[in-house]
């Protein structure tokens, strides 16, 4: 009868001829319930859909790399020595995060979607606004006055290409696998990534007179970087437009 009284409280039954097998059933039924619902968690975890997947290391530094856009943009218009310091040093930290987050993603496995979306958008702001702040304060140098164009025209290549293939992206992910693969990055696109990072440094840090020097290579390697997005550009044109002939 005590022993009855145990397992009736242990399975929730009552205690009759067939009660015993009826309870292990509900009770071994409740242990695999609990056992699918760890095996989903799980699930959700390894595949990043799970919320504490969402904030890793890389996502943080690119989040840090948004939002060091509006710091940059009011550095600049700091108009003495430690704000030229500043805004050159905060694009310089934004351009080895950009390199570093991708590094740690690959080698302790911390891609996510999300963070997959953020990563680009997150270069093109740094790149766009520090392009347009280039152009709306142009650097005092001699080399520089007769043409303030020089700038103007690779910002717009430059940006006119990150919007335009933007779009291309969007539209490649609403059609078919192939057109997605054929606008993946490639290694023109990098070359041309790192290009904008180095030239868009020079010419911040030769917003110092100390540096001045360095103006007319910066410029150099923007028109180089600006070259390198309209080529990589029509190389991504090219591919999506051999898929698209396949097709028919």
């Amino acid at each position: 009868r005590c022993f009855n009284t145990v397992l009736s409280s242990l399975v929730h039954v009552s205690i009759t001829p067939n009660c015993i097998i009826i309870g292990r059933y509900a009770f071994n039924k409740g242990l695999g319930f609990r056992t699918q619902r760890r095996r989903r968690h799980r699930r959700n975890y390894n595949g990043g859909e799970d919320s504490s997947k969402v904030l890793t290391l890389p996502t943080v530094l690119t989040l840090g790399r948004v939002a060091a856009v509006p710091i940059l943009v009011a550095t600049f218009y700091v108009d003495c020595w430690w704000g030229r310091t500043a805004t050159t040093s905060i694009f310089i930290a934004a351009a080895i995060t950009d390199w570093l987050d991708g590094y740690i993603a690959r080698k302790m496995r911390l891609g996510s979607a999300f963070g997959a979306f953020l990563d680009p958008v997150a270069d093109k702001l740094m790149v766009a606004a520090t392009l347009i702040l280039l152009c709306t304060k142009p650097m005092d140098a001699v080399v520089f006055g007769p043409v303030p164009w020089l700038v103007t025209v690779p910002s717009i290549a430059i940006i006119g290409r990150e919007i335009t293939m933007s779009a291309v992206r969007e539209w490649a992910a609403s059609q078919n696998g192939k057109l997605s693969k054929a606008v993946a990055v490639n290694s023109l696109g990098k070359w041309k990534t790192a290009t904008q990072m180095i030239a868009l440094t020079i010419l911040l840090a030769s917003r110092d007179s100390s540096f001045e020097r360095l103006l007319p290579p910066g410029i150099g390697l923007l028109y180089v970087s600006a070259g390198l997005s309209i080529w990589s550009l029509v190389v991504y044109m090219r591919q999506i437009v051999r898929v698209l002939l396949k097709k028919k």
